[in-house]
Parts: C-alpha cells; structure tokens; sequence
C-alpha cells in the first residue's frame, strides 16, 4: 500500500535514494584490476563466470547479428524504425554549431566542432532487455559522427542484436558488470579502449563508472530510477498508470506524487492498489510503491515546484507548461496528461539516460554533447595583441608568470 504523508514527513523517505556505492566499490575494485592485468583472459573468465558467456570470446560475430536482424518481427522493425527516427531528429537538433566572429579589430575567436573517437554504450539485460537504451545511446553518437561506436550487453537477446545490426553497430560485446566498464576503460585485445562509457546499468556498474571517472569518459553515475509527478488534479488512472510504470523497473525505483488535493490522494491511493492487481510485474512494483514511494500532500503548487527543485528527480511530470518557467532541477519533463514517461523511454526523441539520485541539479540527459568536443580558436593580428598586450603583461606579472609577459613582448619589440 502506498503511503500518504505530509511534505515534512517527505525527508526521511529521500534519504533512502542514497546509492549503497561503498559497498559495491569494495566488490568491484579487484576485478577491474584483474581486468587491467590480464586484459581478455580476465574478462573472458568473468563473463563466463557472471554473464553466462559460451562463445570463445566475447565478440558477437557480423553473421550472428545478422541473423538476429532477420528474426525480427515487422512489428517490431515498425517500432525501431519510429523511435530511431524521433530520437535522431532530436539529437540533431541537440547539434552545436561551428562559428568564426571578430570581437574587435584584429580579434577574432570561435568554435569548431569534433566527435569522439570511441564511445561505448553498456546496455543492461538484466530484469529486462533494453533495446530503447541501445538506440538512446548509439543513436546520438551516430549523430555526431562518432566513427568507431562499441556496445556491450551482458545477455543479450535477438531484439537488442537485431537493433545493433539494423543501426550500422559492428562492435557489439556479450559482456556486463564492472568487467565490462574495465575493459572499455583500459582496453583489451578484443575490446577498444574508449574515450567515453555511458548507458545505465547496476549498483556494480555504477560503481565501476566511478572509480574509473579519470581513466575514461563516463555520463554519469546513476542509481535507482525515479518519477516526481505534481498535480493538482488530473484523472487518477493516468496517474496511478504513471506511478507504476516507473515501479516495475525495480525494487529500488521511486514514484512520487506531490498534490493540494486530499480527494485525488485518496482516489490515487485506491488506483494504485487496484491495478496492482492485474499487473504481472507486481511483485517488482508493489515492493518499490511499499518501500520508496509516497503520495505527498502539499499546500500549493509553489511549494510542489520549489520541493521538485531540490529533489531534482530523473523524471518530473507537470500538469501543463505554466509551471516549466519555475522548474530549474530535472533530468527530464513531461508536460500535461497526454505525455507519459514511457513516451520518452521509448519513441518521443529525448532521450531516457537519465541523471538520478538529484544528480540532476548540475547536468541534463544524455545527449549528442556526450559525444563531442567543442573546442575554441583564437586568431589575433598583430594589431590585435597589441591592443591586448597591456592587459596581458598586467595580469601575467600578477601572477608571477614572467615568461609570459615575455611572450607577448617578444613580439612587440621584435
């Protein structure tokens, strides 16, 4: 049964959003140096040992992707080909721009624009097999023209193969866990190293993506999936549908609903309860409403707005656009009572990896800028320094670098 509770009993029930990171680091730190050692002998033994691996190594072959490919259902061929074309179109619009500008005579300044060189996508397959993450990650790398874009998935079933193999993805890795996260982050024989991992996975991967911040490039570390819904009112059938569909994924999940009115608290309460009882992910999502989530009665919407702020949730859903001015902290909106978080998970073209655990207050989702590097340039001409060179000289010699006064001077005085 899901709780109803005041916004000052809400407190408590965010601190238990805490990732058990320690613990898991603990587990992971000496794979990921028997990863680093020993390269592929290692990952071959922990894929066999953890991701059920019976192929000699832990490349899937052109012919087996191939093969997975033409298994596919035209139903869903039909669905891969909608939400790649959404998710495309959005990540192009996501594009930042070349510029050249002059600032003033002799000055100009820019920037020019350069993908990665290899990324990895981990796609988990745990509970379920995602093959929307597979196309929320490559689909954007693609989009910034990553020339070499790997993938990794620790079970991976034909719908996930198939929808590589249909992307153009050659580089797919049947393996998982913090094994997985070492060899992209050192490189093995088999495994290019890559210049960024992203993609969602476990409290081992997560931890794993940590520890290894500073070998490679990771999105972010996240933990549990969440949803913070405000309403005043609204249909509770909706809303109760919406709760549950972010429950299901896992035990951990959280599903939160901030409302001014006791009726439709009362009414959610008894939705809840009534379509747990047809829902074959219940045991997953009864657990997850019991232990982690909350229908929280608050005084306005202000205040709703102001709490979703610091909570700063990986998924917020607001009633209509007028409250979008005032939300500065998530990771992804979902505006009125037609646009449901699946949506996004799915097809809509944002994509659904997602900052969790209110990592959202200092970054968004991913998007094509994962995958590229905006670099600046900088032409001056010599009238141009010389315009500079008293502001340059000035502040280089407050900070003690004379050498690079000096540099400026050299080219003053010939």
């Amino acid at each position: 049964m899901i709780r109803i509770i005041p916004a000052s009993r809400l407190g408590p029930l965010l601190e238990k959003r805490a990732s058990r990171l320690s613990r898991a680091e603990a587990v992971v730190r000496p794979i990921l140096e028997a990863v680093r050692r020993r390269g592929d002998k290692a990952l071959v033994e922990y894929a066999r040992k953890l991701d059920g691996l019976e192929r000699p190594g832990v490349r899937v072959s052109p012919r087996e992707l191939a093969a997975a490919e033409a298994s596919l259902s035209p139903a869903f061929r039909a669905a891969v080909n909608t939400a790649s074309r959404n998710i495309r179109a959005y990540a192009r619009l996501q594009m930042p721009r070349e510029w050249m500008r002059t600032l003033r005579p002799g000055l100009r300044v820019g920037q020019i624009v350069r993908p990665l060189e290899t990324i990895a996508a981990y796609i988990p397959a745990g509970r379920y097999p995602l093959p929307s993450t597979l196309m929320m990650t490559v689909i954007p790398a693609q989009v910034a023209g990553v020339p070499n874009i790997c993938v990794a998935c620790p079970r991976p079933v034909a719908e996930i193969l198939g929808a590589a193999h249909r992307l153009g993805v050659s580089n797919v890795f049947q393996m998982g866990g913090a094994q997985a996260i070492a060899a992209f982050a050192f490189g093995t024989r088999t495994v290019p190293k890559a210049d960024r991992i992203v993609g969602p996975g476990n409290i081992y991967v997560a931890a794993a993506k940590k520890l290894l911040a500073g070998e490679t490039g990771i999105d972010f570390v996240a933990g549990p999936t969440e949803i913070l819904i405000i309403a005043a009112g609204g249909n509770p059938k909706y809303l109760a549908a919406d709760m549950l569909a972010q429950a299901e994924h896992d035990a951990d999940a959280s599903a939160i609903l901030l409302t001014t009115s006791k009726r439709l608290a009362a009414a959610m309460a008894k939705e809840i309860e009534r379509r747990l009882q047809t829902l074959p992910t219940a045991p997953v999502a009864s657990r997850a409403i019991a232990a982690n989530s909350a229908i929280v009665l608050v005084q306005s919407l202000d205040q709703a707005v102001d709490i979703a702020n610091r909570i700063a949730p990986e998924h917020l859903s607001i009633p209509d656009g007028a409250l979008l001015k005032k939300i500065s902290s998530a990771g992804s909106v979902f505006i009125g009572a037609f646009s449901p978080e699946a949506a996004g998970d799915y097809a809509s073209g944002p994509n659904h990896v997602l900052p969790t655990g209110g990592a959202a207050r200092i970054r968004g989702g991913l998007s094509v800028m994962d995958f590229l590097k905006v670099i600046s340039v900088q032409q001056l001409s010599a009238r141009g320094l010389g315009d500079l060179s008293n502001a340059i000289r000035t502040l280089a010699r407050a900070e003690g670098l004379e050498a690079h006064a000096r540099s400026i001077e050299a080219r003053l005085h010939g």
